[in-house]
């Protein structure tokens, strides 16, 4: 049964969340009231709606939410957002290397100019809270030949689909080529051989973050195979739906509902074939 709960407990809520957002800084109660003063409705709803039911479900860690909102705010080039909800999933237990991982997935999903933009986003927020002017000492990415590529994009595979892809990476890799061209051979082996298979962020985590940005882009063709990629790499049915359902505050309700029906369709597709 759906809770009902007058105004004062989503309120209440909501200044917890806030409390949380802020870290020991500024006043929850006196923010709550200057969104409003400021903004109007729409400050009422960011704080009530936003903060004092999407964040405060149960459903989703606050890690896990911030994780997908980052996410997401890269791939639709929401600048300033992005800075406030980066120093937001600090506090909630994110670390930069994650962060900076699932930016990798960002080039990948939602293309390379969005995640250049993102990382100088990013370079303002670490530097802020360095003290320092810019950002040194990244590691690149290893330099791998492309039988490493594709041993490691078999071993993701193997999990992505549940051990359906065969196990010979050439079988594989033909397969893609012969349904996608060129485009399957560097899903292969740079999506797969290199992004996925890095450390520094789980495959559990890899695919919230990939069934996150394919939500907020709208696609549900992709959404398709990612859903039980992500249900193989450990999410649950009640955790991929979630998050569709953060994605109304941070994508829209359009790509909400899209993402849903796709997830849901995913799931009866398993049902029936008895996964």
């Amino acid at each position: 049964m759906v809770e009902s709960v007058d105004h004062e407990v989503r309120r209440a809520r909501a200044l917890e969340v806030m409390h949380r957002f802020n870290g020991e800084q500024g006043d929850p109660v006196r923010g709550a009231l200057a969104m409003e003063r400021k903004y109007g409705a729409l400050g009422s709803f960011a704080v009530d709606y936003i903060r004092g039911e999407l964040w405060a479900r149960p459903q989703l860690s606050r890690r896990d939410r911030s994780l997908l909102v980052v996410s997401v705010l890269m791939a639709q080039a929401r600048d300033e957002e992005l800075e406030l909800h980066t120093e937001i999933g600090l506090r909630h237990g994110l670390t930069r290397i994650e962060i900076e991982e699932a930016l990798l997935h960002v080039a990948a999903y939602a293309g390379f100019p969005a995640a250049m933009a993102s990382v100088r986003h990013l370079d303002n927020v670490w530097n802020r809270l360095d003290g320092t002017a810019r950002v040194e000492g990244r590691q690149p990415a290893e330099h791998l030949a492309d039988d490493e590529r594709d041993r490691r994009a078999i071993d993701l595979r193997r999990t992505l689909t549940g051990g359906k892809a065969s196990a010979d990476p050439a079988v594989d890799l033909g397969l893609l080529q012969d349904f996608l061209g060129d485009v399957g051979t560097v899903a292969f082996r740079w999506a797969f051989g290199e992004v996925w298979s890095r450390p520094g962020l789980s495959r559990r985590d890899r695919s919230l973050v990939v069934i996150a940005i394919l939500g907020a882009l709208g696609q549900e063709g992709e959404l398709a195979f990612h859903v039980p990629g992500g249900l193989n790499h450990g999410l649950t049915r009640v955790e991929v739906e979630e998050i569709f359902v953060h994605l109304t505050g941070y994508a829209g309700f359009p790509r909400a509902v899209s993402g849903m029906r796709a997830a849901r369709a995913a799931f009866a597709k398993l049902d029936a074939a008895g996964a």
